[in-house]
């Protein structure tokens, strides 16, 4: 998602305005952000690793059912 230059330019000069202490605060928020998207990068990866493993499991006809659900 990209944002317009006027609201980045907004956003800048709040943070700019904010007292060293609230700063820190917004930096450990982008780093957060940060690390959940790879965290759900790296599980989307995993499960799609593990898709292969799980196929027989997945597809019979005993659950075939509830693939309608």
């Amino acid at each position: 998602m990209q944002m317009s230059t006027v609201n980045e330019q907004d956003l800048i000069a709040k943070i700019k305005s904010l007292p060293p202490e609230k700063i820190a605060v917004v930096d450990d928020f982008v780093e957060f952000l940060h690390h959940r998207d790879e965290k759900s990068l790296l599980s989307m990866a995993a499960a799609k690793m593990s898709e292969k493993s799980f196929q027989a499991v997945w597809d019979n006809q005993e659950d075939a059912e509830y693939d309608n659900l």
